[in-house]
């Protein structure tokens, strides 16, 4: 039997193949796993895909460094099959399969530096050649490993990839079982120090909260991105993605959403680094927060979204922090939702590609206020203004946004927006994502109008909200799941190609069913007393997971689709209604406004 580890003789330091990153073809979103050492002296995240690692980032999140890295078996890939090799951390196994040969490859990174290590096992029913092929997109990396030059029938070794001068050396010489012991070690004892609710299952819960944490940047923290993945045209249309898809990137609303979840979970700190983080990004001297920003705050989609803007006042009041930093970079935020023209209304509502008068975006900003007038009346500061606008907006959502004339029911039910606040009017507009025609803002639903009841601006059995539930069940509830909104063209093409804007000819698109939309709903449902049916909700997140218990954005027919995967969003989702479960109500339902619409 030959062994890798035992030809030390042939060890070479492998010359990447560098490829331009607008003339490769983008590689699945659907990531298999994703993992990063707990150390920050390791800036290093890997991803894994259907043929070997996928996207690395160094030297930050918002960086991919290299297209792939695969094992090579007489000059083809295999296809593999990803599963967690440990349920307590972030290391995972790949088991390929080729013809007359089998792999398996273990992955972590080195926690002393910035380097993924590889542990490779080949059997074959042939001799073969063994090779890595490697792309990068950017910067240099280097890879190392111990490979023969002839052919054989039975390999074992280690490869590593490394970013900087004699890193991926340096990996490989310490030996991968002495890098994997200290990296699941680090992983462990954060899990140690956090609760685990009844309600979860305990691998994909475990799994998700460390997904949350490995998404934060080492060297920017609080910073949080939405997904290490590039879905569709955001990895190939440098037209619309000049330099990576914006996934990669901290959107305010994503961050807030996995900062509660890591509050339940009793990562507090993560939170309290996000908050920070946003105020430290904030817009001077207005107060807004920015559409996204790369990891070290650096804007790159630059619309207004006021739920956005409203995420840091109700992530502060969750945290208790009300000391006069805060508070004063808090009041910027605050004025900002009054002074905006025409507020409520919003250049963008949560989906991002329309203005108007969103029920979603409503919610988030009244809940906002009265949450940050909360902080200040805690100080003995005034804070009437604040609460006479957020009392107002509360009164005008449904004249604004719910409709009476639509055409889906005779009662009143909420939009997904309004261009003009006049909810009867047959107002049109265009969907976006190559739809065809513009149709009528009574036509189109969503289930985001949730944020209302979960926020406690309105009553979980308010009549209105109980006829829209309907209403969404009917136009936009599928497989068990549900769609964003109506006609979504945020997905693949009839017959599978991806998703993208700058077509030659017009191409219709259709977005698929959203998993974090049933952790909505499942919040909702507590709060009408449906135990049963919330819990129903998680299994159905939980029923989304990969093999490697990544959970994705999107679904069809009971599989994640191409898109991005793991979302943040979806795996934080899961976290929150797990433990509001355990609760008996959702976790981060603002007290304060409850007392205030709904006693």
């Amino acid at each position: 039997m030959k062994s890798l580890a035992l030809v030390v003789l042939l060890l070479v330091t492998m010359t990447p193949v560098a490829r331009a990153a607008p003339d490769v073809v983008p590689l699945p979103a659907d990531k298999q796993a994703f993992g990063t050492a707990r150390s920050t002296a390791s800036p290093v995240w890997f991803t894994l895909g259907h043929q070997g690692l996928s996207e690395i980032f160094h030297p930050d999140l918002s960086t991919p460094a290299t297209r792939e890295t695969r094992l090579l078996v007489d000059g083809k890939p295999g296809q593999a099959y990803t599963e967690p090799a440990d349920d307590r951390s972030l290391t995972f196994r790949q088991r390929l399969r080729g013809d007359g040969w089998r792999a398996e490859i273990t992955y972590v990174t080195d926690p002393r530096r910035a380097a993924v290590l590889a542990d490779v096992s080949v059997r074959a029913e042939r001799p073969v050649r063994l090779s890595i092929d490697h792309v990068r997109i950017k910067g240099s990396s280097d890879v190392a490993g111990s490979l023969p030059t002839n052919p054989v029938r039975r390999a074992k070794g280690t490869f590593a990839v490394g970013f900087g001068d004699g890193v991926a050396q340096a990996a490989l010489n310490r030996g991968f079982a002495s890098a994997a012991r200290e990296y699941a070690r680090g992983w462990h004892t954060y899990l140690d120090g956090l609760k685990r609710p009844k309600s979860a299952d305990r691998r994909l819960y475990d799994q998700s909260v460390m997904v949350l944490a490995a998404t934060e940047d080492k060297a920017n923290p609080g910073a949080s991105i939405a997904s290490p993945s590039f879905p569709w045209a955001f990895g190939f249309d440098r037209e619309l993605a000049p330099e990576l898809g914006p996934y990669a990137l901290v959107w305010p609303r994503d961050l807030y959403h996995v900062s509660t979840a890591m509050i339940a979970a009793g990562d507090r700190g993560f939170a309290g680094r996000a908050l920070d983080f946003m105020l430290r990004k904030q817009q001077r001297p207005d107060g807004h927060l920015p559409q996204n920003t790369r990891v070290d705050g650096t804007p790159v989609w630059t619309k207004v979204q006021l739920d956005q803007t409203a995420a840091p006042l109700l992530l502060a009041h969750q945290l208790g922090r009300h000391d006069k930093s805060t508070v004063d970079s808090l009041r910027r935020s605050a004025d900002y939702l009054l002074a905006y023209p025409n507020s409520p209304f919003s250049e963008q509502e949560r989906w991002e590609n329309q203005d108007g008068y969103s029920p979603a975006t409503i919610a988030s900003v009244v809940a906002g206020l009265v949450c940050f007038a909360d902080l200040l009346q805690r100080n003995g500061e005034n804070a009437d203004r604040y609460l006479t606008a957020a009392d107002e907006w509360q009164r005008k959502v449904e004249s604004w946004t719910a409709t009476k004339t639509g055409p889906y029911s005779p009662k009143p039910y909420y939009l997904r927006l309004t261009k003009d606040g006049n909810p009867d009017a047959p107002t049109k507009y265009n969907l976006g994502d190559n739809n065809p025609t513009d149709i009528d803002q009574r036509a189109v639903v969503d289930p985001s109008f949730l944020e209302l009841v979960r926020l406690g601006v309105k009553r979980a059995d308010d009549p209105v909200i109980r006829n829209t539930v309907a209403v969404v069940d009917q136009q936009l509830k599928e497989q068990g799941y549900w769609h964003r909104f109506t006609q979504d063209g945020y997905g693949e093409t009839a017959d599978g190609r991806p998703w993208g804007i700058n077509w030659p000819t017009p191409t219709r698109t259709y977005g698929r069913l959203w998993p974090l939309l049933s952790g909505e709903r499942g919040e909702y449902e507590l709060l009408l007393n449906d135990k049963a049916s919330a819990a129903k909700r998680l299994s159905q997140i939980a029923a989304t997971a990969n093999s490697g218990l990544m959970l994705p954005e999107q679904v069809w027919d009971g599989r994640g689709t191409t898109s991005a995967t793991p979302l943040a969003w979806t795996h934080a989702q899961y976290v929150r209604l797990a433990w509001s479960l355990d609760r008996g109500t959702p976790v981060e339902r603002p007290s304060v406004v409850v007392r205030r619409y709904l006693s």
